[in-house]
């Protein structure tokens, strides 16, 4: 799942994003509340961490647009002020939850999981591709109800790719949205991956779930046919 932290103070913010990319999530910073605004309105997250006093934007003036413009993305506010008048303005604004500053990054993150959960209740949490199951909410993989496990880069990985299953991906785009950089072009990091997802998920014997499309990328098949596989390097 892709979350959106919006924080100004740069150790806070470097803080949550490390202990969320930790629980696997695919996370973004922004500094200010013009830049986290335009993040929000123009890229999918599934949830948005937006602090409350924030250079050129407010939080509040962040949500209450977001609100206007008809995002339904869950919003945890963080404020280093505990007051109820603050709460109360930021929970009616949109808010689905609030955390006062200072706090343990167990307690976002448990109320992370519980906005995630809510707002989930209308849609799947859950991502399937052939036998392959992918829980958004807990991040665990499994095939055949056998549970595998993913580091964070391989989890990310494999989410982006069951998102967009029986697609052909460009390296170019598994690199910005996994990696969110460029790579060297001689780099081999994806194709790393790429095999150790392949070691993880495929079983001896059986069609290959990724496919590897010479000179573009990879793709994902989801109905599995007895094809050699297309191109394979």
């Amino acid at each position: 799942m892709r979350i959106l932290v919006i924080e100004d103070e740069r150790k806070v913010a470097s803080f949550i994003k490390r202990g969320l990319e930790e629980e696997r999530y695919i996370v973004e910073t922004a500094a200010d509340g013009e830049a986290g605004l335009e993040l929000a309105l123009h890229n999918h997250f599934d949830a948005i961490v937006l602090d409350v006093m924030l250079p050129k934007l407010d939080g509040f003036s962040v949500l209450s647009t977001l609100r206007d413009s008809g995002a339904t993305t869950p919003v945890i506010m963080l404020t280093a002020r505990g007051t109820t008048d603050d709460r109360v303005q930021g929970l009616d604004l949109g808010a689905d939850d609030y955390l006062t500053k200072p706090f343990h990054f167990e307690e976002l993150a448990a109320r992370l999981r519980s906005i995630l959960r809510r707002s989930s209740s209308e849609k799947t949490t859950k991502l399937s591709c052939g036998n392959i199951t992918l829980d958004m909410v807990t991040h665990f993989a499994y095939r055949d109800d056998v549970e595998i496990e993913l580091t964070t880069k391989e989890y990310a990985l494999l989410e982006y790719m069951m998102r967009n299953k029986d697609r052909i991906l460009s390296r170019s785009m598994i690199t910005q949205q996994v990696w969110k950089h460029s790579f060297d072009p001689e780099s081999n990091i994806i194709d790393v991956y790429i095999k150790r997802l392949r070691t993880k998920l495929e079983r001896p014997g059986q069609p290959p779930l990724i496919q590897s499309i010479r000179g573009v990328g990879y793709r994902l098949r989801d109905m599995i046919q007895d094809e050699p596989e297309e191109q394979s390097e």
